[in-house]
C-alpha cells in the first residue's frame, strides 16, 4: 500500500469488531507516528494507549456520568461558537448523511442522543488512545498534534486497522484526566478509537464528501 492509497482508504469508522489488537502493532503505530513534522522539533504530543481493563473502566465511568446527565467544562471549543458557511453547511451535511445511513430521522432526538453516546464507548473498539498537550503550547503546536494523529491513522490503515479521531472527548477532561492521570499542566486534546472495522455496521457505509477544489485551491504561477 502506498501513501496515496492509505489516504484514500482512511475514514472515520464508527463500528468495530471485538477482536483485540496486537499490543506490539499498537506500539509500532504510535511510535512510528512520531516522525510527524513538528515546528522546532518540539514534538508536543503526549499519548496514552488504553486496552483491556483500563479501557473497560473508563467506558464504565463515562457511561455512568452520561446516565446521570453530568457534564464538565470542555477543554476547548471543538467548533467555533459562530460557525458560518460553508463550514456550517459541511458539518450539517455529513451529520445528516450519517443519520440517514443508520436510519435515525431528524426529529428522533432521543435516538440521536443515544447514538452520540456511542462516541464515549469508542464505538466498541478494543483499543483507544488519548492525545494531550502542554497548556503553554499554542496553535502551531496544535497543528503538530494533527500531523501526528494523521500519521497514526494512516499507519493504522497500513496495518489493516480502522480509526476514528474523536474531539468529543474534550467535553469530559476531568473524567479522562482521572482515568489516565493527566498532569495539571497538560490539556486533553482528543481521543481516538482503534480496531478492526465491523463491516456490518450501517454507519460504516458513510463516505464523507470533500469540497470541490475550486472552493479551497488557488494556484499561482
Amino acid at each position: 500500500m502506498n501513501v496515496s492509497e492509505a489516504i484514500a482508504a482512511r475514514r472515520s469508522v464508527r463500528g468495530y469488531r471485538a477482536d483485540p489488537v496486537d499490543p506490539a502493532v499498537l506500539r509500532g503505530i504510535v511510535t512510528k507516528g512520531a516522525r510527524a513534522a513538528t515546528g522546532g522539533n518540539l514534538q508536543p504530543w503526549h499519548v496514552d494507549v488504553l486496552t483491556g481493563e483500563a479501557l473497560v473502566a473508563l467506558k464504565a465511568s463515562i457511561a455512568a456520568k452520561l446516565w446521570r446527565g453530568e457534564s464538565e467544562t470542555p477543554a476547548y471549543d471543538i467548533y467555533p461558537p459562530e460557525l458560518v458557511a460553508p463550514y456550517r453547511d459541511r458539518r450539517f451535511a455529513v451529520g445528516e448523511a450519517m443519520y440517514t445511513e443508520i436510519g435515525i430521522p431528524r426529529d428522533d432526538k432521543a435516538a440521536r442522543r443515544l447514538w452520540f453516546a456511542r462516541n464515549f464507548q469508542f464505538f466498541g473498539a478494543p483499543a483507544a488512545l488519548f492525545c494531550t498537550v502542554d497548556r503553554r503550547m499554542g496553535p502551531p503546536q496544535w497543528a503538530d498534534l494533527g500531523m501526528y494523529l494523521q500519521n497514526v491513522m494512516l499507519l493504522a490503515v497500513e496495518a489493516g486497522l480502522a480509526t476514528c479521531a474523536q474531539e468529543c472527548w474534550a467535553m469530559y477532561p476531568e473524567t479522562v484526566g482521572a482515568a489516565i492521570d493527566i498532569p495539571p499542566e497538560r490539556m486533553l486534546f482528543c481521543g481516538m478509537a482503534i480496531g478492526f472495522e465491523d463491516t456490518e455496521e450501517p454507519a460504516n457505509r458513510l463516505r464523507s464528501a470533500r469540497a470541490p477544489e475550486e472552493e479551497w485551491l488557488r494556484i499561482h504561477s
